[in-house]
């Protein structure tokens, strides 16, 4: 060998017939794993995946949210514990409740005009001690109590379904409250708005026509009313009563058939993840990027009888 001669063309020394087995290297202790980290090593950050993002899914040690999954934490943080949620604030859900039932109560205006069109007058003639029914038995007064008490439970079955669809957000006690309140101070309102309706020209009549004169008195209930308890406290009875008695039967059947437990429209559950995996397998989970090619198969080993590789 030349001096001039590279190391790699060099051969490989050869081993000291004379000299002994050349001594291996102590063995490392195994790990105790009962052990915890050495006190002079800081203890280290797991690695993130530099890939993984909202679009390739959650990270693989966190499991997908399933579809009974609570809400997500609310991003200023919880409430005050002094500090009740708006929407269930005592106040408000009270000022809600009287609102509606003012407005129910208001639309007693045209109900009680619309009685007053359909009921039909009774005939009456003019005697020295007052006015008179014109037939024995009239069937005026049954027809006006009966067209009060069909437009009344009509009235409040429309009313139950009007507080269900714009009171959305406070189904429950609340819209049975102002649907029940709001239909018996309708109830009132069309009493007193429809019997009002001509009798100012009835009791003109009554006070100047001559006795033996036949005209007609505005409708006006027998069936219903109010009876004073203990002669202080007014206390609706009868057909009166018929539009609460609707709105809230219709509201309690409204809550009984709800599909959802609050009464409150809720979102559906997205189960597309759970179609989409094939069964009997976990959540399909993605650390890298979309497009990264698939690894390749490792090369088979060469068969026994085959040529080596050429060498140079």
């Amino acid at each position: 060998m030349s001096p001039d001669t590279s190391d790699a063309d060099r051969p490989a020394p050869r081993p000291d017939p004379t000299a002994g087995p050349v001594p291996e290297p102590p063995a490392a202790p195994p790990p105790d794993p009962f052990a915890g980290p050495p006190a002079h090593q800081p203890p280290v950050a797991p690695v993130s995946d530099p890939f993984a993002g909202p679009l390739h899914g959650p990270p693989a040690h966190q499991p997908p949210p399933g579809p009974f999954a609570g809400p997500p934490p609310h991003p200023f943080g919880a409430p005050p514990a002094g500090q009740a949620p708006p929407e269930r604030r005592p106040g408000r859900v009270a000022g809600v409740a009287l609102g509606a039932a003012a407005l129910v109560t208001a639309l007693g205006v045209p109900l009680g005009l619309l009685w007053a069109a359909v009921a039909p007058d009774t005939p009456v003639v003019k005697t020295a001690e007052g006015a008179v029914y014109a037939q024995p038995q009239p069937e005026q007064p049954i027809a006006a109590d009966g067209w009060f008490s069909l437009l009344g439970l009509g009235f409040g079955v429309l009313a139950a379904l009007g507080l269900w669809v714009l009171l959305r957000r406070r189904r429950g006690p609340v819209g049975l409250l102002a649907g029940a309140a709001g239909g018996l101070g309708a109830a009132l309102v069309a009493w007193q708005v429809g019997r009002r309706v001509g009798l100012s020209a009835y009791e003109r009549l009554l006070a100047t026509a001559p006795d033996g004169e036949a005209f007609t008195k505005p409708a006006d209930l027998r069936a219903g009313g109010l009876h004073r308890l203990f002669d202080v406290l007014p206390l609706p009875y009868g057909n009166l009563l018929l539009p609460a008695f609707g709105a809230a039967v219709t509201y309690t059947l409204l809550a009984g058939w709800s599909r959802w437990p609050s009464l409150r429209p809720e979102p559906e559950p997205d189960l597309s993840w759970v179609h989409a995996a094939p069964a009997g397998a976990g959540p399909q989970v993605s650390s890298g990027p979309a497009d990264s090619p698939a690894p390749t198969a490792a090369p088979e080993p060469p068969a026994p009888g085959a040529a080596g590789s050429p060498r140079g």
